[in-house]
C-alpha cells in the first residue's frame, strides 16, 4: 500500500516502542484513577467485563471480518473454556500458587476450546454462508445442553448443570484482563500482518482464486477458526474467574448474537472497531440499568441506525494506530516547515 502524503515512516522497532508506551500509559492512567478512588470497585468490574468482551469480539472478528465466514457458536467455545478453567481452578485451589494456577487455567481453556474448534471446524468450514451459521449455532446449543445434562449421564457432579458450577476462585483482576486483551490483540495483529494473514484475506476476497494460486484454503480457514475458538476459551476462563459461578444459561444463543453484534457494529475487519463497540455495548447496560426492560430495544435501534447510516460499521475496515497518527503529525509539521522555507526563499 502506498504511503499517505505527509506521513513520516517510523521504523518497526520504534513503532513497537510507541505502541507499548501508549498501552502502558492507558493502563497507568486507569490504575491511578482506581487508586485515587475515582474508579470504584463497581466500575472496575465493568472494565473487566469490557476486557472480556473485547477478547470475544476481536477473536470472532478474525473469522467473521478477516476470513469472511459467519459462525454463530462463539458462545459455545467461550463456555468450553469457562468450564475447563472453572473445574481446574476448583480442583487445584489451595494446592498450587494462585499465579501459576491462573496461568495454567488460561492455557488449558485455550487448548480445550481450540480442540473443540478444530473438531467442529473440519466439517463446518466446508459450508458457507447460512449453512455455516446454522451448523455452528447448532454446536453452541449442543454445548449448552450437554453442560446442563452431563451430570445425569455420568452419575456424579461434574458441571453441576442447572445448579451452576460454584465456588470458583475469583482470580480475574483488571490487570490480568488488560494483559490478556493486549496479548490477544497483539497476536491477531501480528498474524494478520504475516503471510498467514494475507492468505486469510485472499480467501475472504475470492476463495476459488486463492485455491487456484496454490493457497491451502482448508488449512488456513481451519487455522483461523481454531485460533478464534482458543481466544474465546481464554475469554471464558477470565469470565469464570470474574463471576465465580457458571451456569449454561449464560452461554446461550443470545450470547453468540451479542458478540456478533459487537463485530458488526464496530466494522467487520476492523480490530479497533471491535474494541470500541465491545466497550460501548458492555457499558451500555450499566448506563441503561434504570431501563433494563428496554435494553434489547436500545441494542436493536443502535444497530439499525448504524446499518442505515454506516453499513460498514462504525470504523469500517479502518484500524487505528498510534504510530500512524504520530507519523501523520510529524509529516504535517515537517510539511508546514518546508512550505514556510520555500515561501521565504
Amino acid at each position: 500500500m502506498a504511503m499517505k502524503k505527509n506521513t513520516v515512516h517510523i521504523p518497526m522497532p520504534i513503532r513497537y516502542l510507541i505502541n507499548a508506551a501508549a498501552i502502558a500509559a492507558i493502563y497507568l492512567i486507569i490504575s491511578a484513577l482506581s487508586s485515587a478512588g475515582v474508579i470504584t470497585n463497581y466500575y472496575t468490574k465493568i472494565l473487566i467485563l469490557i476486557c472480556i468482551n473485547i477478547i470475544l469480539a476481536v477473536s470472532l472478528n478474525l473469522v467473521t471480518g478477516y476470513l469472511g465466514q459467519l459462525p454463530l457458536g462463539h458462545a459455545g467455545f467461550m463456555a468450553v473454556g469457562a468450564y475447563a478453567s472453572g473445574i481446574f481452578m476448583r480442583a487445584v485451589s489451595g494446592s498450587m500458587p494462585t499465579g501459576l494456577a491462573v496461568f495454567l487455567s488460561l492455557i488449558l481453556a485455550a487448548i480445550v476450546a481450540g480442540i473443540f474448534g478444530f473438531i467442529i471446524g473440519i466439517p463446518a468450514l466446508r459450508l458457507k454462508g447460512d449453512y455455516l451459521a446454522i451448523i455452528t449455532l447448532g454446536f453452541g446449543e449442543i454445548i449448552r445442553v450437554v453442560l446442563l445434562n452431563i451430570d445425569s449421564v455420568l452419575g456424579f457432579n461434574f458441571t453441576y448443570g442447572a445448579a451452576s458450577l460454584k465456588n470458583i476462585p475469583k482470580t480475574t483482576t483488571f490487570t490480568l484482563a488488560f494483559i490478556c486483551v493486549v496479548v490477544v490483540c497483539f497476536l491477531i495483529h501480528t498474524m494478520m500482518k504475516s503471510r498467514y494473514g494475507r492468505a486469510i484475506l485472499s480467501i475472504r476476497e475470492n476463495e476459488i482464486a486463492s485455491e487456484s494460486c496454490g493457497i491451502r484454503t482448508t488449512y488456513f480457514k481451519t487455522m483461523a477458526f481454531v485460533v478464534s475458538a482458543a481466544f474465546a476459551g481464554v475469554a471464558g476462563s477470565l469470565y469464570a474467574g470474574y463471576l465465580g459461578i457458571l451456569n449454561p444459561a449464560n452461554f446461550g444463543f443470545m450470547k453468540s448474537i451479542e458478540i456478533l453484534v459487537m463485530v458488526v457494529l464496530g466494522g467487520m475487519g476492523s480490530m479497533i472497531g471491535s474494541v470500541v463497540s465491545a466497550a460501548v455495548l458492555s457499558a451500555l447496560p450499566e448506563v441503561l440499568r434504570a431501563f433494563a426492560d428496554y435494553r434489547m430495544v436500545a441494542y436493536s435501534l443502535l444497530l439499525i441506525l448504524v446499518m442505515i447510516f454506516k453499513p460498514s460499521g462504525l470504523m469500517g475496515t479502518y484500524d487505528f494506530s498510534f504510530t500512524n497518527l504520530i507519523g501523520r503529525l510529524i509529516g504535517r509539521i515537517s510539511g508546514k516547515r518546508t512550505a514556510r522555507k520555500e515561501s521565504a526563499e
